[in-house]
């Protein structure tokens, strides 16, 4: 639905907010209707589902997560709460991509670019998890490449970065029942790509970004 929240999405909302028992600390900058990519780390299947309903509702019903479609293709009900429920963008990922697009080779990452600049047209937000796959909530993976082309071909898009506390704890990998458990996530001031910066430093810069924030967070 572009103009407004499936019942279905507030529903699942208010359940993930009820699961995480999640509390939001906007440490760097304030909700705003302005166009975004919120871009976290990724520890659980709960991550996007937490933060898109941690936001305002004005600003959630401009705001697509960007998803994995190996995982949410899987089977017939997450297919439909991913494309219309939540709106996600679905993406392939890694090897996923490759085998689907063996022909064109290193065009496969311009296309997920386009995929993305295109699900942000003129008015939505995203939200991004860099790192690509979900890690054990110890330490931040190295940011893929994505943020980093994304940001130069829409400079004019605020990148927020953004810290999930314990929702690896919710919802371990590998189990399908969460466990109700109080998490923290904290929003952190916007950054953009330098001019002249290089793909490396910024996303290195980037991931520190996050990683502050949950500094924040235990203070």
């Amino acid at each position: 639905m572009s103009g407004g929240i499936h019942p279905i999405a507030s529903l699942l909302a208010a359940v993930a907010r009820g699961i995480s028992g999640v509390q939001v600390q906007w440490a760097g900058c304030q909700p705003d209707e302005r166009q975004r990519i919120y871009f976290a780390n990724h520890t659980s299947h709960l991550d996007f589902v937490v933060l898109w309903s941690a936001l305002p509702s004005e600003i959630r019903a401009r705001t697509r997560p960007i998803a994995a479609k190996d995982y949410w293709e899987q089977t017939a009900l997450r297919a439909y709460l991913a494309k219309n429920v939540f709106r996600a963008v679905l993406v392939e990922r890694g090897t996923a991509a490759k085998a689907q697009h063996p022909e064109e080779g290193h065009f496969v990452g311009r296309h997920l670019i386009d995929q993305m600049a295109e699900a942000l047209g003129g008015e939505n937000s995203l939200i991004l998890f860099p790192e690509g796959t979900r890690g054990s909530g110890e330490k931040i993976a190295p940011f893929r490449s994505g943020l980093y082309h994304l940001a130069l071909h829409r400079p004019d898009v605020e990148l927020v970065p953004a810290y999930l506390e314990n929702l690896n704890r919710i919802l371990p990998k590998g189990e399908f029942l969460p466990v109700p458990m109080l998490s923290l996530l904290t929003f952190g001031k916007p950054i953009q790509v330098d001019p002249g910066e290089h793909k490396d430093d910024f996303l290195e810069r980037a991931r520190e970004a996050v990683a502050s924030l949950r500094r924040i967070g235990n203070a």
